[in-house]
C-alpha cells in the first residue's frame, strides 16, 4: 500500500509542476503533506513510528503530530544549502550593481575590435565570466546588451551569440549556487553542507567544456572572419558600445574598486575549491558583509542593495526549503525505501552494475523534458534510493544526474531563453539545432570526465 501511496505522490507531482497547476514551492510542501496525511488515516506509519520514536500502536493524532516532527527534520537538513544560497546569490548581485563585470566586458570589445574571430571569443568569455552569479537572465541581459550592437555593426549571424551565451551558462549553472547543483544538495540529504565537495567534483569537466567551448567560438569564429573580413571599429564607435545611459544603474558602479571587487571573488571561490578551509556557508555571508562595506559604506545604500536584490535570493531559498519539507516526509515515512525496493524489484540487476552511467544518460531526456524542480525533487530521490541498493554513494548519483545538464537549457521549459530569443530575434527550432550540436560535445565531455576520474564510477 505505502509503494502505491509514493508512485502516485510522485505522478502527482510531477503533473501538478509540469502543467503548472502550483508552484514548485507549493507543490513541494502541499503534495507530500496530503499524501502523507492519507498514509496517516490508512495507519501507514505504525512501524517507521516505532522504530524511530518507540510508540508502539500510535494514534491517528499522534501519527499526524509526528509528522511535523518528519518535516521539521527534513527542514533542518536543507537549512544550511538554503543560507549559503542566500548569501551567494546577495555576493554575485552586489558585484554586478558594482560593475566587477563591466571592465571585462569593456576589455573583450576593444580586444575584439572588427575582428568576429575575436568578437565570439570575447563572447565566450563574457558570458562564462558573467555566468558566474548563476542567473541565466542577468547572463543573457548582460551579453546580450553589451554585444548586440557589435554584432549588428560587424554584421555577425546573430546565432552565434544565441548559441555561446546559453551553452557557456549551461557549463556555469553547475556552481553550487546555480539552480541544478542546489536542488541536488538539498534533495540528497548527505551531501547538504557538502557543496565544495560537488564543486570538486564537477570542476574538470567544468573546466574542460569551458576550453571546448572557447574552441567552438574559435572556430565559427574563423568562419566568420572568411565570410566577412576584418573591419575597423574608431574608438568613439568602440565607447558608443560600451557606454550605459541609466543614471541609477551607473551611481551604483564602483569602477575604483574592480581589483579589489575581483581579488575577492577570486579569493573566494579558490577557498571554496581548497579543502579544509572554511565552510563556504561562512565564506558567502563574510564575503556578502565585505562586499555591502567595502562598495556601499553608506547604510542606506547597504539597505537598498539587500532589498534589490532580495527577490532572486528569496525565491531560491524557499525552494530549497520546500525540498526539505518533501525530503523530510518522503523518507521518513517510509516512502521512499518502499519506492526504491519497487523500482529494483522491476529493473533487471544486471542493470545495476551500470547505474551511474544510466542515471547520467537518464539525465539529459530528463532534465530537458522536465524542469529542473519536477526532475531533481521527484526523479533524482527514486534513482539516488535505487543506487544505493548497487552501491552508489549520493555523491555519485549527484554528479550523475547534473551530467545531463548540457540540454537543459534548451528546454522550452527555462523561462528566461525567450528573453535570449526576443534580444537575438532567433528561430526557437533553428537556434535549439544549432545550440544541440555543440551541447552534444559538453555532455560527452561531462561524462568522460566523471567516468575516467572515477567521480561516476559507471560500472561497479
Amino acid at each position: 500500500m505505502i509503494t502505491v501511496l509514493a508512485w502516485t505522490m510522485i505522478v502527482v507531482f510531477l503533473f501538478l509542476v509540469m502543467k503548472k497547476k502550483l508552484s514548485p514551492f507549493t507543490a513541494l510542501i502541499i503534495v507530500p503533506l496530503v499524501f502523507a496525511l492519507i498514509g496517516s488515516f490508512a495507519g501507514l506509519y505504525s512501524e517507521q513510528i516505532a522504530a524511530q520514536w518507540g510508540i508502539e500502536n500510535p494514534t491517528l493524532w499522534e501519527q499526524i503530530r509526528i509528522l511535523g516532527e518528519f518535516t521539521l527534520s527534513g527542514v533542518k537538513q536543507t537549512s544550511t544549502t538554503g543560507i549559503m544560497l542566500l548569501f551567494a546569490i546577495f555576493y554575485f548581485a552586489i558585484m554586478l550593481n558594482a560593475g566587477m563585470f563591466d571592465p571585462i566586458t569593456k576589455m573583450m570589445i576593444r580586444f575584439a575590435k572588427g575582428d568576429p574571430l575575436k568578437v565570439l571569443v570575447a563572447t565566450a568569455i563574457v558570458a562564462a565570466s558573467v555566468s558566474l552569479n548563476g542567473d541565466g537572465t542577468t547572463t543573457t541581459l548582460i551579453v546580450c546588451t553589451a554585444f548586440i550592437p557589435l554584432y549588428k555593426k560587424l554584421n555577425i549571424k546573430m546565432m552565434y551569440l544565441g548559441v555561446l551565451t546559453i551553452l557557456m551558462n549551461t557549463i556555469m549553472n553547475l556552481l553550487p549556487w546555480g539552480g541544478p547543483t542546489a536542488r541536488v544538495i538539498s534533495v540528497l540529504t548527505e551531501l547538504n553542507g557538502r557543496d565544495a565537495e560537488i564543486l570538486r567534483a564537477l570542476m574538470p569537466g567544468m573546466v574542460l567544456a569551458t576550453i571546448y567551448m572557447i574552441g567552438v567560438a574559435v572556430y565559427l569564429g574563423i568562419k566568420e572572419r572568411k565570410r566577412l573580413g576584418i573591419q575597423t571599429l574608431t574608438d568613439e564607435d568602440i565607447e558608443k558600445l560600451t557606454a550605459t545611459e541609466d543614471e541609477a544603474e551607473l551611481a551604483l558602479k564602483r569602477p575604483k574598486l574592480f581589483w579589489v571587487n575581483l581579488a575577492m571573488t577570486v579569493g573566494l571561490i579558490a577557498l571554496l575549491m581548497i579543502d579544509d578551509t572554511f565552510p563556504s556557508v561562512f565564506l558567502f555571508l563574510v564575503g556578502t558583509v565585505a562586499a555591502l562595506m567595502i562598495n556601499y559604506p553608506n547604510l542606506k545604500d547597504q539597505k537598498a542593495r539587500i532589498q534589490d536584490n532580495a527577490g532572486d535570493a528569496v525565491q531560491v531559498v524557499i525552494l530549497v526549503l520546500g525540498a526539505g519539507v518533501f525530503t523530510g516526509l518522503f523518507t521518513f515515512t517510509g516512502m521512499s525505501q518502499a519506492l526504491t525496493i519497487s523500482l529494483t524489484n522491476i529493473i533487471p540487476q544486471s542493470f545495476g552494475r551500470f547505474w551511474g552511467l544510466v542515471v547520467a544518460v537518464l539525465s539529459a531526456p530528463g532534465t530537458f523534458f522536465l524542469s529542473n524542480d519536477a526532475f531533481y525533487y521527484g526523479v533524482l530521490p527514486v534513482l539516488s534510493e535505487t543506487g544505493a541498493v548497487y552501491g552508489f554513494t549520493q555523491l555519485e548519483m549527484g554528479v550523475a544526474s547534473l551530467l545531463g545538464q548540457a540540454f537543459h537549457l534548451l528546454s522550452p521549459l527555462v523561462a528566461f531563453i525567450y528573453l535570449l530569443l526576443a534580444k537575438t530575434e532567433l528561430d526557437m527550432f533553428e537556434w535549439q539545432k544549432e545550440s544541440a550540436k555543440w551541447a552534444l560535445g559538453i555532455f560527452v565531455i561531462f561524462i568522460a570526465v566523471a567516468g575516467i576520474f572515477g567521480i561516476v564510477p559507471f560500472m561497479r
